[in-house]
């Protein structure tokens, strides 16, 4: 235990893929200050999504530190863990400065060829045994492969591979690790159940390339340097953990730690994480390995989920309250609609980045209110087929919690429930990542910090047997309408290809 850590307070900070956030804890969960720094999203060419590690990641940081420490006053910060979006692949050079902005997650489409070339090479269900996750535009490996094709001078140069987080612990402390979560989700370059570096692999998608020190997410990486202190405002000597992805440590902080416990992220994407005790790895979801040591994880992703409601609410120019008050007002089943939520392609379970969104069902008697609960209800439909391959797979979601903005108002996580049958928790506060980067923080210098008192359970969410019997009439055909609707959708994703590069 760091000494006095009983005494003084926690930060935590987490990069994410439109803003970044800041808390500052007390030991007994009291939030002393939030912080919130909008950045930009740079999308150069088509699929490709990226980061300015300097002026996004870094500015951020500088920006919510200094603001923290300011809010600290007296008290004395004891710990400090950061989180960020990931698997992300920033090239480095042997001082830790980008020789490229970082290439981001699954999100960045653009290494399709280099993900057909290493599945062919290492065989499909090798990759799935072994890296727990078969490749698709989340793995960092084909993007490795693709950053040495297509920018050899880049590659020639690159000395370190760093991650938000490990960018930022780096910067920090001078020390070159990465988690061992953040390491599992860099397909093929991790093995799953030996917790270490897949060597033949990763010479093979990054040859040359020292890869960094693996620890886990609430070991203490380093202390913060005197440069690093003058430039950050944080004290010298400071400990920092390693953090993590940002989801897992949302996670952390709604107490999603043990085997069957389930989050349910609503966002511009919905995101699930369900805690294992051992890998079963799944050729439709992601496993990788837990925040704590002996702990996995299935993932499972939906590429558009608030996404969609955004898109509505722009095209009709409506506010939320307006469009949840009219959802309200429909019954289930939104008068015979029926959506496909692949607006952007589709992640888990599908790993289709060509399927496209349906509207199944249109009439001139349809308005506004059910659109908008047919997008909620598609959504829900594609929260329980990946519910469904979890179980599948031999993970049984034992707990539900609910997190992220679209928690709010109720109606989307009561259809979810609805149509899942499951109860969810909603935690009181749904600040994120951040607040998990503190827990994290705390667990590494000492402390033992309660989830139930750091971030009680405000309100549970239970299904209603009339609704969830209509339902139940409905979700089959979702499930049929991709299958019988795909070849249609891969051919007007062709066209839209040709139409977004232009004559």
């Amino acid at each position: 235990m760091v000494a006095g850590s009983g005494d003084g307070v926690f930060l935590g900070i987490d990069i994410g893929t439109s803003s970044s956030k800041g808390v500052l804890v007390t030991p007994r969960g009291e939030i002393l200050a939030r912080v919130s720094r909008p950045h930009e999203t740079s999308y150069p060419h088509p699929g490709w999504v990226e980061h300015d590690a300097e002026t996004v990641w870094w500015q951020d940081f500088l920006a919510i530190a200094r603001e923290l420490m300011s809010a600290a006053g007296d008290r004395r910060p004891a710990g400090l863990a950061v989180s960020g979006i990931g698997p992300v692949l920033l090239p480095a050079d042997a001082g830790g400065r980008p020789l490229r902005p970082a290439i981001l997650y699954g999100v960045d489409t653009r290494a399709e060829r280099e993900i057909a070339e290493l599945t062919a090479e290492l065989g499909a269900e090798s990759i799935v045994d072994r890296a727990g996750t078969p490749l698709s535009s989340q793995a960092v490996g084909p993007k490795w492969r693709w950053l040495a094709r297509h920018e050899p001078d880049v590659f020639a140069r690159t000395r370190l591979f760093l991650m938000a987080s490990s960018f930022l612990v780096h910067r920090l402390t001078g020390e070159y690790v990465l988690d061992h979560h953040s390491a599992s989700q860099c397909d093929p370059m991790y093995d799953l159940r030996a917790a270490r570096w897949a060597s033949d692999w990763s010479a093979r998608v990054a040859p040359g390339i020292e890869l960094p020190r693996l620890i886990w997410p609430i070991e203490v990486a380093g202390t913060v340097t005197a440069s690093a202190a003058w430039e950050t405002g944080l004290p010298r000597g400071l400990p920092v953990t390693a953090g993590t992805v940002d989801a897992w440590a949302e996670a952390t902080s709604v107490g999603v730690w043990n085997p069957g416990d389930t989050m349910v992220m609503y966002g511009t994407t919905m995101f699930l994480i369900q805690v294992l005790a051992d890998p079963r790895p799944h050729p439709g979801l992601w496993t990788t390995r837990g925040v704590f040591d002996g702990t996995y994880s299935l993932a499972a992703g939906m590429a558009t989920s608030g996404a969609i409601t955004s898109w509505l609410r722009d095209l009709v120019g409506r506010d939320f309250n307006d469009l949840l008050r009219r959802a309200g007002d429909v019954p289930a089943g939104s008068r015979g609609l029926l959506l496909l939520p692949y607006f952007a392609g589709e992640r888990t379970p599908l790993f289709d980045p060509e399927a496209r969104g349906i509207i199944a069902g249109l009439t001139t008697n349809h308005g506004l209110g059910e659109l908008y609960r047919a997008i909620l209800e598609g959504i829900a439909y594609g929260v329980r087929h990946n519910l469904e391959i979890m179980h599948a797979s031999g993970g049984r979601a034992k707990r539900l919690v609910a997190v992220g903005g679209g928690t709010r108002g109720g109606l989307w996580t009561q259809i979810v429930s609805d149509v899942t049958g499951e109860k969810q928790q909603v935690p009181a506060e749904t600040i994120g990542a951040a607040l998990g980067d503190a827990v994290l923080a705390a667990i590494a210098t000492g402390a033992e910090p309660e989830v139930a008192v750091w971030n009680p359970v405000s309100t549970t969410v239970r299904p209603d047997p009339a609704r969830s019997a209509v339902y139940e009439e409905f979700y089959p055909r979702y499930r049929a309408l991709y299958p019988a609707t795909a070849d249609i959708a891969h051919f007007l994703a062709a066209q839209q290809k040709v139409a977004d590069e232009g004559p």
